[in-house]
């Protein structure tokens, strides 16, 4: 098969890495890059760090609002669509670039894949639901990384072209797994973290850092957490706390170290030895069970439920007081392994490539009832405390 794969962000650097090495093996690739994320922190050094082929072309969209970004990709991705013709556009997650190509596909006729299909936070107000609802609407193939997706689609009519292959995130975690787990006391000492406790932080939501008082709250609780935070610091965050006059003040508490944005498998490092995790960002939550690390998730609802009815992730929204009761209660309450667990085999991506090729030879697989089992034990070779 002719793929064309677009990606734009963080979160689809991460997926599309076991993906490309798994499709490059088997059909013909073609690397869209959106330019989404248009630094090196936050682009180039994912590709370099998970050994992501070079894209075929950089659209370099930038930043923007969001109907301008949208709209630029979309024409820009339907150029290099219209002059590639592929039997198949794969698209991941649910940012601008996803519902870009998604419907530029559409309008060309080109038949889509969608890989983290039928993720579900129910809020409206985030524009991350409303890609998802609108790519998986128009999509081919729908492919599910839990049952909880597959019962979303199922819930909105839709039932044709879906099958659970399971989380490439999984995928990435287990590889990531090997290079970090011996590389524990470099890496702290290169952060200076030693081997005193740490929370590891990471906030970038515009629901977050956009409203001064929002983030103040925020700001808040970390300065005021009884542990060691280190935050690498996502440039819109930086570029906020700056205009709000906040960023002085996170510079000198005791607690806070302030990191620039770092590669994937330097953040991994981190991920896997931190004592707890606090995030608004949907893939680092799943990420932070993956590796057994308890995770406070400053939003009030999450598309990874899995992940809370399992006691590894607790809700906190942006409220000072709950964030330090969750950072308390997260790290003695009672936790189990997330559901789907016999998916995480760290074969998502073969069964996607082998998904998209019954497909195209007219007779596509499902994978939602017998799948391989496999013990959810990634991190007991990686972590250490």
């Amino acid at each position: 098969m002719r793929i064309v794969t677009v990606v734009g962000a963080r979160p689809q650097f991460v997926k599309a890495a076991p993906m490309s090495r798994v499709l490059r093996a088997n059909h013909d690739e073609y690397l869209i890059h959106t330019g989404q994320h248009y630094d090196y922190e936050m682009s180039r050094v994912f590709f370099e760090g998970l050994d992501i082929p070079e894209p075929d072309i950089n659209l370099a969209v930038g930043s923007g609002g969001h109907g301008a970004q949208t709209g630029t990709m979309l024409t820009d991705i339907a150029e290099v669509l219209t002059a590639q013709r592929p039997d198949l556009v794969l698209v991941y997650g649910d940012t601008n670039s996803t519902l870009a190509a998604a419907l530029a596909a559409a309008k060309l006729s080109i038949p889509i894949a969608h890989v983290e299909a039928g993720l579900r936070s129910h809020n409206r107000a985030m524009p991350e639901e409303i890609n998802r609802i609108m790519t998986d609407r128009v999509s081919t193939l729908l492919l599910c990384p839990t049952r909880t997706a597959v019962d979303h689609l199922r819930r909105e009519g839709i039932d044709h072209g879906v099958s659970l292959p399971g989380d490439v995130m999984y995928d990435v975690a287990a590889w990531a797994a090997t290079r970090v787990s011996a590389e524990r006391g470099d890496l702290l000492n290169q952060f200076g973290v030693d081997n005193q406790p740490f929370c590891l932080a990471t906030i970038h939501r515009p629901s977050n850092t956009d409203d001064q008082v929002v983030l103040a709250g925020i700001v808040r609780a970390l300065t005021n957490l009884p542990t060691l935070v280190v935050w690498p610091l996502h440039p819109r965050t930086r570029a906020k706390l700056e205009s709000f006059d906040m960023l002085h003040a996170v510079t000198e508490a005791e607690n806070i170290r302030l990191l620039p944005p770092l590669g994937y498998l330097e953040f991994v490092g981190l991920l896997v030895h931190a004592d707890v995790v606090m995030t608004d960002s949907g893939g680092i939550q799943k990420e932070a069970c993956f590796h057994q690390t308890p995770c406070v998730t400053l939003r009030d609802e999450t598309e990874w439920v899995e992940t809370v009815a399992a006691g590894w992730n607790v809700l906190a929204g942006a409220d000072p007081d709950r964030i330090r009761d969750a950072f308390q209660s997260v790290q003695s309450q009672p936790r189990q392994a997330l559901a789907d667990a016999e998916l995480m085999d760290g074969r998502a991506a073969q069964r996607i490539n082998n998904e998209l090729e019954g497909w195209f030879e007219g007779s596509p697989a499902s994978y939602s009832a017998a799948v391989p089992r496999a013990s959810l034990n990634l991190s007991n070779s990686v972590r250490t405390r």
